[in-house]
């Protein structure tokens, strides 16, 4: 479990000269990027809006994402509604 004091040093770290990382061949329009930060940190953005929000996940925090991801437990949310 991440605790906020792991998250009040993630959001307080220098990024500005992280290497933003985009899958090959998306589109720049709807597609995100992220960033590798310090023990094993990710960094997410949009990479149409460079200077919005950026989100910030601990190392744990981002593998319990890659695990679901692989595991498809996202799958539902991405299906189109019902009609």
């Amino acid at each position: 479990m991440t605790t906020r004091a792991e998250k009040e040093t993630l959001y307080t770290l220098d990024i500005s000269d992280v290497r933003w990382l985009a899958a090959p061949g998306s589109s720049p329009e709807d597609r995100f990027e992220i960033a590798h930060l310090p023990q094993g940190a990710v960094a997410m953005r949009q990479a149409n809006d460079p200077a919005g929000t950026v989100l910030r996940y601990t190392a744990a925090e981002w593998q319990a994402y890659l695990d679901g991801a692989a595991a498809k437990e996202f799958e539902e949310d991405l299906r189109p509604p019902h009609s």
